[in-house]
């Protein structure tokens, strides 16, 4: 990896995240990855041909992004909300046919693979009717809607060979490969404590929406939206808003915890389910009928590591994660990451023994001095040395997760980010929303592969 290195001052203006970087007197720039499939360009005959099935905010921004990876070529769209084709064409700078039924889409030959980026409750259906359609899924995150929906998905892509990969993200991140570098180097000792939050503080972070003006039964296909979810009449809020409601989403935990989670379990490698969770929070500010809390905090039990998360919508703080170890303290503040070493060099007592007599304090000093000499010169390690990265301005890490998604259905490798990586990611979610709405330890049965109270 070529690196690019910023003075301070140069830094500063990357960003928020910058100021992570107090302890480091040198910024390297980080280097993109080259999007090409491999060392030569993608010849006609290897064009991965893909459908977008639901194409609002997220599905759309996916599409585009499909668009800088080579050999892809989106062939149709799909959502409930005939509009949405309009934007999924603008999305693709191309016209490309748009369907409401998705079925039409699996049952074209000519598609290799299919984005899904619909609503929560949706997804188990659609992804496993796409394995069993020979489908090639990435999935937005959360995988599931619910624990026993994500094990469900398991069998489907596993029992029908299928590449998956779940859409947080950061996962593919330049950024977080470096954090994941340096936590695998050994160089933050042992690591027990994780702290991440993210937060917004605008009606658009906590999924306020505007209405379009031509929503209605007319334009959406409102009695397949509720799918499973219990029937109501035709409310747009929902539709549109479908975050804010237990029946069709998960809320803050579904939003932005499963990527704080997944970045973690990346970086750590630990590919596995928390052992027990508890939460607080409440609904504060945006009391307009949602079911979910505008800030919730979570802690999270893991065999070697304790974990607390937070997302509040009432505070615009971003997104940050830190990592504390025995040997350093590793940071990742919106598009920076900052390692700090911690000062483990030996030193006397000098706090405690204020409470011996004068004769016996300088004994035990002397005595310390004699049995730790000083390093010599090349042996000093300087206690303020640190490191610190950026991502070039611009740089996209959806592109990037589009890219190993592609490269992998081409090369039939696997990918970080599976469907058990995934599920395990959405479980963490689960665990949040259990332990805030039945105010109890949320505990992890692994036997039963359920959650209990603790």
């Amino acid at each position: 990896m070529s690196k690019h290195s910023l003075t301070r001052r140069q830094f500063i203006h990357l960003g928020t995240g910058a100021v992570a970087a107090t302890a480091a007197t040198k910024v390297t720039l980080l280097e993109p990855h080259l999007l090409s499939a491999g060392a030569r360009p993608v010849p006609p005959s290897d064009t991965i041909r893909i459908a977008g099935i639901g194409n609002g905010v997220r599905g759309c921004e996916l599409l585009e992004a499909s668009t800088k990876v080579p050999g892809v070529e989106c062939v149709a769209v799909c959502d409930l909300y005939t509009s949405r084709h309009i934007a999924a064409r603008e999305a693709l700078n191309k016209d490309v046919p748009g369907t409401r039924n998705y079925r039409e889409i699996l049952d074209r030959k000519d598609i290799d693979a299919v984005i899904i980026a619909v609503t929560d409750h949706q997804h188990r259906h659609i992804f496993e009717d796409a394995c069993a359609a020979g489908k090639d899924v990435y999935c937005e995150k959360p995988m599931s809607h619910t624990v026993e929906e994500g094990f469900s998905m398991m069998e489907a892509a596993q029992k029908n060979n299928r590449i998956v990969q779940i859409g947080s993200q950061r996962v593919s991140s330049i950024l977080y490969a470096k954090a994941k570098e340096i936590y695998d180097s050994g160089k933050l000792g042992q690591v027990t404590a994780i702290e991440a939050y993210w937060d917004r503080n605008s009606p658009s972070g906590a999924w306020v929406y505007p209405i379009p003006p031509d929503a209605s039964e007319q334009t959406i296909d409102w009695n397949t939206f509720l799918g499973s979810a219990p029937k109501r009449p035709f409310d747009p809020v929902r539709f549109f808003r479908w975050r804010c409601f237990t029946d069709y989403g998960e809320g803050l935990g579904g939003d932005l915890f499963v990527h704080l989670i997944s970045g973690i379990h990346f970086i750590t490698g630990t590919n596995s389910i928390a052992e027990r969770a508890q939460s607080t929070g409440g609904l504060y500010h945006f009391k307009d009928g949602r079911e979910f809390p505008d800030l919730i905090e979570t802690f999270y039990d893991y065999p070697n590591f304790r974990v607390v998360l937070r997302c509040n919508l009432n505070n615009d703080g971003g997104e940050f994660i830190g990592f504390y170890g025995t040997q350093g303290t590793m940071i990742i503040k919106d598009s920076t990451l900052t390692y700090t070493p911690q000062d483990t060099t030996p030193k006397p007592e000098d706090y405690s023994v204020k409470g011996w007599p004068k004769t016996a304090r300088e004994e035990y000093w002397k005595k310390w001095e004699e049995e730790h000499p000083k390093p010599g010169p090349h042996e000093t390690k300087l206690a303020g040395e640190g490191e610190s990265y950026a991502t070039p301005h611009g740089y996209n890490d959806t592109v990037d997760h589009q890219a190993n998604f592609f490269n992998a259905v081409r090369t039939r490798k696997a990918v970080t980010e599976n469907e058990v990586f995934g599920n395990n990611a959405a479980i963490g979610c689960h665990l949040a929303n259990f332990a805030y709405f039945n105010k109890s330890i949320a505990a992890w049965d692994a036997k039963a592969k359920k959650i209990v109270k603790g």
